[in-house]
């Protein structure tokens, strides 16, 4: 179908006490097209897509739709209008139905006859090919299958202009190809679609026009066989990159008289999370990770390391003594801190503000009947929002205000103030942009080269052979290889993930 002119945003200006958000940025959106909106945490997207759904006023500009400028104060009005949007963190209600999902919160009473609501919900599942029933309770389903249905429940809505934030950060290969399929059916619909999200291959497989943002400012608008990877990348940093893969040869390896020695060994280790007993060992100064597809036992291995799963036999050493690790203070007090995978629910305290959320982990070890003093406190979040370039207006800014890259510094501020000797980091760069991974992957590398040691899991194999010098291939929950020298390549690791052995 021929493409038209569905929206148009037009100098659009946001500003927040002494930010500017927005600068004159302008967006558009063709119907039937699929649109990436690039750009690092903090570079405007989130609020440009706020201003869109009417979460934020605009402070000036103009947004048209199929040609008709309108005004949007409100959620509610931008629904009116046609534009859904789908969040990351899932926004239905699990404990109800898939149908009460997609049909809760319709004003106009269309549909009271439970019966016919079920029908219309089934037969919407089946045109949309999502594999869950309209009587199935949603907390049953995948979270693919719970995307999928938010996003029918968005499109049953007359939608034209759709949103999809950071769809795909939770789904497995399978499902993201599933989605993909989902939003194809969708563009030829005549749907328009925003796409956000910081997994360059997806753009790459199933956009047609990128814009990217940087510091509020809009950088351009290109047609997808425009704009390499690599010039992409340099467009959302702001500077020319060759390529991202030297960060390793920019940092001396750790040097030490000791760097030999086993500053932690597992024997046999297992807990109640199901994965087969392991062994396991890192050096002082190393870099090494767990690789293997989702699902297949990573985080499973490093949450009986830290005693953050319940450890049911096994046998641990630090410095080559037997210590117990039976949860994650005796883990801290032997000198291991943890990142975990999950920052939502397993890291930050969104209401404390960052100040709070740095101090944490100390003022644990410390007791909470011997607080630090309030000039402590702020030597101590000043000194980290400084050495990690934290980007936040004050250290009382709560901490979930700040953008997603910027909290996972905050987490991992909180664990260097420890100063552990070994430090786990699980998924550390999820659901960031380039520019932050880069710092973390730098900040990874430099930590080894002063002597402490850090197991390193990310997704992104490229990512994983930039920083490790070793990595433990899992698969089905069980430990299949280890690769270290000229075997660490990403050949090696695809072969051993599906050799076995």
């Amino acid at each position: 179908m021929e493409n038209t002119r569905l929206l148009e945003m037009r100098g659009i200006e946001k500003y927040f006490p002494g930010v500017k958000a927005l600068q004159k940025v302008d967006f558009s959106l063709n119907s039937g097209e699929i649109h990436a909106l690039m750009g690092e945490n903090g570079a405007g997207k989130s609020t440009l897509i706020k201003v869109l759904t009417g979460v934020y006023g605009k402070d000036a500009g103009v947004i048209r739709l199929d040609g008709k400028e309108v005004q949007i104060h409100s959620p509610q009005d931008a629904q009116r209008l046609g534009i859904s949007t789908v969040y990351q963190e899932i926004t239905l209600c699990p404990n109800l139905t898939v149908a009460e999902n997609m049909y809760i919160g319709r004003g106009n009473g269309a549909i009271t006859n439970w019966k016919k609501m079920n029908e219309s919900a089934d037969r919407i599942l089946k045109r949309m090919d999502i594999p869950a029933r309209a009587t199935q309770q949603l907390a049953s389903c995948s979270i693919a299958v719970q995307q999928m249905v938010a996003i029918a429940r968005a499109v049953d809505m007359e939608c034209k202009v759709l949103i999809l934030d950071e769809p795909t950060s939770s789904l497995d290969e399978q499902e993201v190809e599933k989605l993909f399929g989902l939003m194809r059916d969708l563009k030829e619909l005549g749907v328009g679609i925003i796409f956000v999200t910081h997994f360059l291959d997806q753009v790459y497989e199933v956009c047609d026009k990128i814009t990217v943002l940087r510091d509020g400012q809009l950088v351009g608008e290109y047609e997808i066989k425009d704009l390499p990877r690599v010039k992409l990348v340099a467009k959302m940093l702001g500077k020319e990159m060759d390529d991202l893969s030297d960060i390793k040869g920019e940092t001396e390896s750790y040097s030490g008289e000791d760097a030999d020695e086993e500053v932690f060994e597992a024997s046999k280790l297992v807990s109640n999370a199901g994965i087969k007993p392991f062994d396991f060992h890192i050096r002082k100064g190393e870099v090494n990770g767990f690789t293997g597809l989702l699902g297949s036992g990573r985080s499973e291995c490093v949450r009986a390391i830290f005693g953050a799963d319940r450890v049911l036999g096994g046998k641990v050493k630090m410095h080559g003594k037997p210590v117990k690790i039976k949860g994650p203070k005796q883990a801290m007090k032997n000198g291991i801190a943890y990142l975990p995978e999950d920052r939502k629910i397993d890291g930050i305290v969104g209401d404390l503000s960052v100040r709070e959320n740095i101090i944490l982990a100390l003022q644990v070890m410390k007791g909470f009947f011997k607080p630090f003093t309030k000039a402590q406190a702020y030597a101590f979040a000043d000194e980290y929002i400084k050495k990690l370039n934290i980007k936040t207006a004050s250290a009382d800014t709560p901490v979930k205000s700040l953008s997603g890259g910027n909290q996972q510094k905050v987490i991992l501020a909180r664990w260097l103030l420890m100063h552990p000797e070994y430090l786990i980091l699980d998924e550390p760069t999820r659901g960031i942009d380039v520019g932050t991974k880069i710092d973390i992957q730098k900040l990874v590398l430099e930590l080894a080269s002063e002597g402490m040691s850090i197991t390193f899991i990310s997704s992104e194999t490229d990512e994983m052979l930039r920083t490790c010098s070793r990595l433990v291939v899992m698969r089905d929950r069980k430990v299949v290889g280890e690769l270290s020298g000229d075997d660490l390549t990403q050949s090696m690791i695809m072969s051993t993930i599906a050799g076995g052995e």
